[in-house]
């Protein structure tokens, strides 16, 4: 995820201009019922290039390889192409991946910096969402669309908060209102967590409840996982294979105590430290894995990281996001549905923030 929060003065960028980032800031939402000042002195941006150019950007209408930057190049040299759609076990009945697409509008109530969940009105956002699910449906009648709310239920801090573990959980009521607001699409609900100085195993058991419904998933982003007790936003944070590997034995867990069908878990990369041995990662099939290309830039630079840290290090499913503001500040315009299904692996996990 990405955001730059309005009590975050950030000076001019000094790096190059065509660079993919996802700002490593953390919005302070002290209280559910309204947005305060932090407490503390806001963490500075970690602005880190996901890939930085070696030629002007290519063609944004190509598909991968294309463009001759540096990070797909690094990848792949001296190895043998990656092998998509992943070998793996075959889908269980209930599956939502690949025979589906899932399009999800991400952010926080709380916040209209954040993403499009929080930006907008109810009603407007969803009727938003309802536009490029319509969008999508077009571009790929082949693979029926569904839609999704991404909640950012555990929120990074710029401060220490009480416990000093920079970070923010949002109460069980915040998480109803959003479910009953994707209900009313018949769509997904995503939670997004990001643990600061906690950890995802302190961090996940509370949500289970959440978890126990068929139609709730899960998304985590090493982004803001501050594992050397580093404040967020002064660094990218990362997790292991066997952080993740946890993470799907206890969904795995679930799906099989409650009798549901399979849960998706969306892991967010933007850069390659942040997730380390991705070839280690489990494949169970009561868990679909999506690696989530999430970084904000020209078209150019997205493919590119899109091809450096997902097609190159094949885990299960590909997913991509697009930034309405970001991605047009930062070199745009914004790759179109029509763009995105040219890329090697097709994404099945579209985020708008």
């Amino acid at each position: 995820m990405s955001f730059r929060p309005s009590w975050l003065h950030v000076h001019p960028p000094v790096l190059p201009r065509l660079l993919l980032v996802a700002a490593a800031w953390a919005a302070p939402l002290h209280s559910i019922h309204a947005q305060t000042k932090p407490t503390g002195v806001p963490a500075k941006p970690a602005t880190k290039p996901a890939a930085k150019p070696s030629t002007k950007p290519a063609d944004s209408t190509h598909a991968y390889p294309t463009g001759g930057t540096s990070a797909a190049a690094r990848a792949l040299a001296g190895k043998p192409a990656p092998v998509w759609p992943v070998p793996g076990p075959a889908p269980l009945p209930g599956s939502i991946l690949p025979a589906k697409r899932i399009v999800a509008y991400y952010g926080n109530p709380f916040s209209k910096r954040m993403g499009a969940l929080g930006e907008y009105p109810k009603d407007d956002m969803l009727a938003r969402l309802d536009r490029e699910v319509a969008a999508w449906n077009r571009a790929d009648p082949s693979t029926p669309v569904i839609p999704a709310l991404h909640l950012i239920t555990t929120v990074a801090q710029g401060d220490s908060g009480k416990d000093g573990r920079y970070r923010m959980r949002h109460s069980d009521a915040l998480t109803e209102k959003v479910h009953g607001w994707a209900k009313e699409r018949n769509a997904l609900l995503f939670l997004d967590v990001q643990v600061g100085l906690s950890t995802i195993q302190q961090e996940l058991p509370r949500l289970e409840t959440f978890l126990s419904r068929p139609d709730v998933h899960l998304g985590i982003d090493p982004e803001f996982s501050m594992k050397d007790g580093t404040r967020p936003g002064k660094k990218i944070g990362s997790y292991d294979a066997v952080d993740v590997n946890w993470v799907i034995d206890q969904l795995a867990r679930i799906v099989t105590e409650k009798k549901l069908p399979p849960k998706i878990l969306v892991v967010h990369r933007f850069t390659r430290p942040m997730l380390t041995n991705a070839d280690k990662i489990k494949r169970d099939p009561r868990v679909q894995v999506v690696i989530h290309m999430d970084g904000w830039g020209p078209p150019s630079l997205k493919r590119d990281s899109y091809a450096a840290y997902v097609y190159a290090e094949p885990v299960q499913f590909a997913g991509f996001k697009l930034f309405y503001k970001n991605d047009i500040k930062y070199g745009g315009p914004m790759m179109t549905p029509a763009q995105l299904l040219t890329l090697t692996p097709k994404p099945f996990y579209i985020q708008y923030q």
